[in-house]
């Protein structure tokens, strides 16, 4: 099944600390016998409303396949952690699943461009 799980870590972590703990959910996933299918990182966003007084967060996205019973798992990981603030897991039924496909698609398409637009301006420069 494919399933999509969003979570904030605290503001207060430094990027290697960030890292370390998207590193470790995503090895919760992996050693459970789950695929990654994408990871992105959104950054330091402003929260709606203060969470444990701090109003903003690391916010990452993560998209898997898996077995249900692996959400129980990530969610076990994420309440001992005491670096994540929120978290939402959810199942992507078929239609959630076709605009992921196409969201990520965009995304690799919009890279692509920029990479291309890099690449041209050296060789006006060069």
């Amino acid at each position: 099944m494919k399933y999509e799980t969003v979570f904030i870590l605290t503001p207060v972590l430094s990027d290697a600390q960030m890292k370390e703990a998207v590193d470790k959910f995503t090895k919760v996933l992996t050693d459970n016998g789950a695929t990654i299918v994408n990871e992105e990182n959104w950054g330091l966003r402003k929260l709606a409303y203060p969470i444990q007084k701090k109003t903003t967060g690391f916010y990452t996205l993560v998209e898997f396949d898996g077995d249900p019973t692996l959400v129980k798992k990530l969610e076990t990981a994420f309440r001992r952690d005491e670096r994540v603030m929120r978290f939402l897991t959810f199942r992507l039924d078929k239609y959630a699943a076709e605009y992921a496909a196409k969201r990520r698609s965009l995304k690799a398409g919009k890279a692509e461009a920029v990479k291309e637009e890099v690449v041209e301006t050296e060789v006006k420069e060069g």
